[in-house]
């Protein structure tokens, strides 16, 4: 009886987070795949839609910006989860565990600047890097002193920026989370390699990276589905124009808004939940690379 009373303990602990799950996930995505299935617009309104099962998603493979909106979010995902997101988080991670420690601690809440100051005042500080003379820091330091012309970057390189300003604030999550994970690898053994005479580089590539497979998978798999999802940026920086019109933004617009005021939401549906496919992709693609299983297993302890 006890021990039945122990096992229910657990579950009484993950019931909270389990109903937030369903009412914040499942439902919604229930209700996304429904909608997905109906002709429901601004149009139809709320009650005169009709079911018209996979039409919305054939209409997705036809349409002609499909495939360039779609290379474009890969484009967007790849480069700032692995450039930032991961690369960068790690790298400032191990940089602010090599410093002393409280110029580690002011390194570590530096890179937290752009998550906590508010994303409109975040995105139109890098607008105005790229701005055109006289305002542009950037044709400031680059090209007026060397009597170059000027120019607006932004159209010109919308893409690189998306990847900047996204990547930025991506890197202080990693950075969080990799942060705790080196600090909580045995002293006992970063003192041993000292004493062997390992270099920086040895350190971080054998006992810090081989020590890090929880906090990769996490990151790596959250941040992608972060970054699929997540479009108020790019919104904010070029609202989609400029080819960096992303899947998440191509939804929002076409169920949400628009310049001709059809609100598409059976559309908009199916692109979420395509989305959603997406995901589900590449987390299981992620589990099967770092080895969950193995990361799960219990440790085997010799008996005497």
């Amino acid at each position: 009886m006890r021990k039945h009373k122990r096992s229910l303990t657990g579950y009484w602990f993950i019931l909270p987070a389990a109903v937030l799950v369903v009412l914040y996930f499942f439902i919604p995505v229930i209700l996304t795949l429904g909608i997905s299935l109906t002709n429901m617009s601004s149009v139809t309104g709320f009650s005169n839609w009709s079911w018209t099962g996979f039409a919305n998603y054939i209409k997705i493979l036809k349409h002609p910006d499909s495939g360039s909106n779609f290379a474009t979010t890969l484009i967007y995902v790849a480069c700032t989860l692995s450039f930032f997101n991961v690369g960068m988080g790690l790298l400032v991670a191990i940089l602010a565990h090599h410093m002393p420690k409280r110029l580690g601690e002011i390194f570590r809440s530096l890179w937290l600047l752009p998550r906590i100051t508010p994303p409109v005042v975040y995105v139109l500080m890098w607008t105005m890097l790229a701005a055109d003379a006289p305002y542009g820091v950037i044709n400031q330091l680059f090209r007026i002193p060397f009597g170059l012309s000027t120019s607006n970057w932004l159209p010109e390189y919308a893409m690189l920026f998306a990847v900047l300003v996204n990547g930025y604030i991506g890197a202080s999550f990693g950075m969080i989370l990799f942060s705790s994970a080196i600090e909580a690898i045995p002293n006992d053994i970063m003192v041993s390699s000292l004493v062997d005479g390992a270099s920086f580089f040895n350190r971080a590539r054998y006992i810090i990276l081989p020590q890090l497979k929880w906090p990769l998978l996490f990151v790596t798999t959250y941040q992608t589905l972060s970054l699929l999802t997540s479009f108020e940026s790019i919104l904010i920086l070029t609202d989609g124009n400029f080819g960096t019109e992303v899947w998440a933004l191509w939804s929002y617009h076409k169920a949400l808004n628009n310049y001709y005021g059809n609100f598409q939401y059976g559309f908009g549906a199916a692109l979420s939940a395509i989305l959603v496919f997406v995901g589900v992709i590449f987390a299981i693609i992620y589990l099967k690379y770092f080895k969950f299983n193995d990361l799960v297993k219990e440790p085997l302890i010799d008996e005497l």
